[in-house]
């Protein structure tokens, strides 16, 4: 008879450290993107900025998520 897996337990323990490390990690992201956009021009310029601002929006919903799991914990 064959073995099957079973799924690993939902752990969420450290999600909100995982967040908020994925926000740190943006924000540099954000800040590289900026000091190359002083060497750039155009289009490229644009679609970094285009770039940053759904880095932007994407550490908003880090944030969001943050709150969320402090709210299931206490």
């Amino acid at each position: 008879m064959p073995h099957k897996n079973k799924p690993k337990p939902d752990d969420r323990s450290d999600n909100a450290d995982k967040l908020q490390d994925m926000i740190h990690e943006t924000l540099e992201n954000i800040e590289k993107a900026e000091e190359t956009m002083e060497f750039s021009d155009g289009l490229d310029k644009e679609q970094i900025a285009a770039k940053n601002k759904r880095r932007r929006e994407a550490i908003e919903g880090f944030r969001s998520e943050i709150k969320d799991e402090y709210h299931d914990r206490h």
